[in-house]
């Protein structure tokens, strides 16, 4: 018998991620955002030049007998993880240099399709204390489509190019590792988990990849940054963890998570996405009535608007878009962003009144 989604969804499944998995319903996420083990391999203790030891990554899950147990394990959670992504869903799954391209491979063989990867620059990495190699500053995300046809998926462009300051988000990504009062301790101290990713960076996949009442699943729920930052976010989390103390730990940080406000969580939507106004609608709702002028910015161009929603000049007729072209003698002009109007001795560009109709849509 498969597990209710109802109990499945904001809550914390400790076992076996493939099988939790294959428990639930299929098609029941929009997103699986997966930080799997890393099978660094690791032999022996880590230790600095003053022979200090290291807090490597060491623990009996990140373990694995060989390349082979490594790849049928990522060949299956991957699997699982397919079956509950919704056809619209996609993935995050991050790694290093260790695993990542065994898993991109895999998950390429497996029906997904690639649409970034994105380098994680470490503003403040572990230095390589033997010196025989480049310090690793980095870690890999790959962003995959459930499949190459899939017709849809979320990908909130504008939110992303608001969050850089107005410039398109680049796939390198330069952000902090987890530290100070945000890393997780243990009661000696000490790192409560190994691997706890900085919630900046799920920020990021989050706010990029899902809308707020989405429901993420992540497969390796580890210490819960990825439910702490959907909670904040206002999207639902499944969390996955075969660690009993893991997961206890993870329940008492999301417990303290406190939901922003609904209005705080929207994100900026694509001018695609947003409704069609065509500005004879403007002209049916009195906003500019028929014999309205419109000018250019600078005045030096002006037309009426008609009842059918074209406009005149002295020497053609047409669209908001044909007469800007035409009175600038260029091929093509967005009309919304050209013509202005006159309100109590300020010009105001029509856009505000297209923006006032699509408002009055929602």
């Amino acid at each position: 018998m498969g597990l209710p989604i109802e109990s499945a969804v904001d809550s914390i499944i400790v076992g076996d991620c493939v099988e939790a998995m294959n428990a639930l319903p299929e098609a029941c996420a929009d997103l699986v955002f997966a930080d799997p083990p890393y099978n660094l391999q690791l032999e022996g203790e880590l230790r600095r030049p003053d022979n200090s030891k290291v807090d490597a990554v060491d623990d009996a899950w990140d373990r694995f007998s060989s390349f082979a147990e490594y790849d049928r394990f990522t060949r299956d959670w991957l699997s699982a993880a397919r079956r509950v992504l919704k056809d619209t869903g996609a993935l995050w799954v991050i790694g290093s240099y260790h695993n990542i391209f065994r898993v991109g491979a895999i998950l390429q063989d497996l029906g997904f399709w690639v649409l970034n990867d994105v380098v994680w620059r470490k503003t403040n990495p572990m230095p390589n204390f033997r010196g025989r190699r480049f310090t690793n500053a980095h870690e890999t995300l790959i962003w995959a489509a459930k499949s190459r046809d899939q017709k849809s998926y979320t990908f909130n462009y504008e939110a992303m190019k608001a969050l850089n300051d107005e410039l398109q988000m680049r796939s390198d990504w330069t952000l902090p590792i987890c530290a100070g009062a945000e890393r997780l301790k243990d009661v000696d101290g000490g790192k409560a988990h190994s691997t706890q990713k900085p919630e900046a960076l799920l920020h990021r996949v989050v706010l990029a990849s899902t809308k707020p009442g989405d429901t993420i699943l992540d497969p390796f729920f580890g210490s819960g940054t990825t439910g702490a930052v959907a909670k904040r976010l206002g999207r639902h989390f499944i969390g996955i963890e075969r660690d009993a103390d893991y997961a206890a730990l993870a329940r008492k940080r999301i417990a303290a998570v406190r939901p922003l406000e609904v209005d705080a969580v929207e994100v900026t939507k694509s001018k695609r996405s947003e409704p069609r106004i065509p500005f004879g609608w403007v002209v049916e709702q009195g906003l500019l009535p028929p014999g309205s002028v419109v000018m250019s910015p600078t005045k030096r161009h002006r037309a009426k608007v008609r009842a059918d929603g074209t406009l005149v000049c002295a020497d053609a007729t047409g669209s908001i878009h044909r007469i800007a072209a035409h009175v600038q003698g260029l091929d093509a002009c967005n009309g919304w962003t050209f013509w202005m109007y006159e309100d109590k001795g300020s010009l105001i560009s029509i856009d505000v009144l297209r923006q006032r109709l699509r408002a009055a849509l929602v």
